[in-house]
């Protein structure tokens, strides 16, 4: 690190957790955020002004309007324009010195699995269950850390697979492989603003835990968060030893 990434990084460089090893682990770090939406945007926005080395970004989709009410890596000019170089521009803004890579394609097959095996960590911020298990299974195939976080309405979940771990649960240990993806879209279960920022905040937190190697992440653990009533939970996750998933790899 030179001087000013000590300058930039001082308030994390003050935490014994992290101190001057985490940060340049930070610095060495590539991660894959699949989805720049709601969740998608706070943790590019925070992995970039935390100093993670190099962000993939993917995402076919452009910016609309209606999405400005919770995709905070986007603004009113980011209309038409495609997500992944809308985010580019604001993630340079925040921290020019981070590298981007960017997928404005459906990371599917061979795709997908080039993608994950490229980074060190993937966050899945989509919207749809096939994604999510796509790209579960990829992690899980290519023994890549998964920090997953989901949100609607007014309630949200989060939680960290690790294949690396003999002990950690996948995706599909918990939830069926033959759910309907309209079950998860915020297009027609609305979701409150700054609760897709709450989760995302969250993943973001577990990524650089994971990426810096302090602090326990949550393997094994399922994070709810009930935004009418106030409450966060945590769940207790055990593997499946007979996921069509992990079971099998």
């Amino acid at each position: 690190m030179n001087d000013q990434d000590l300058l930039r990084y001082s308030r994390q460089l003050l935490l014994p957790e992290m101190d001057v090893a985490g940060q340049e682990r930070l610095l060495g770090s590539k991660v894959l955020i699949v989805g720049l939406g709601g969740l998608g945007s706070p943790v590019a926005l925070y992995l970039a002004a935390a100093g993670v080395g190099e962000l993939h970004l993917a995402d076919h989709d452009q910016v609309d309007l209606s999405n400005l009410q919770r995709q905070i890596a986007h603004q009113q000019s980011s209309i038409g324009q495609l997500k992944v170089e809308s985010a580019r521009e604001r993630l340079q803004q925040i921290n020019p010195d981070v590298g981007i890579v960017t997928h404005p394609c459906k990371l599917e097959g061979d795709a997908l699995l080039n993608a994950v095996a490229a980074v060190d960590l993937v966050c899945d911020c989509s919207d749809r269950f096939s994604t999510r298990f796509a790209v579960n299974r990829a992690c899980q195939q290519l023994k890549k850390p998964l920090v997953s976080g989901a949100a609607i309405r007014f309630s949200g979940q989060l939680s960290v697979f690790d294949a690396r771990r003999q002990d950690s649960p996948c995706y599909a240990c918990i939830y069926d492989e033959q759910a309907q993806d309209e079950e998860l879209r915020c297009s027609e279960n609305g979701v409150l603003a700054p609760l897709v920022g709450v989760i995302g905040s969250l993943q973001a937190v577990e990524s650089l835990k994971l990426l810096a190697q302090c602090g326990e992440p949550a393997i094994g653990k399922l994070l709810t968060y009930d935004g009418l009533r106030a409450e966060m939970r945590t769940l207790k996750l055990q593997k499946d030893p007979a996921c069509s998933c992990c079971g099998n790899i």
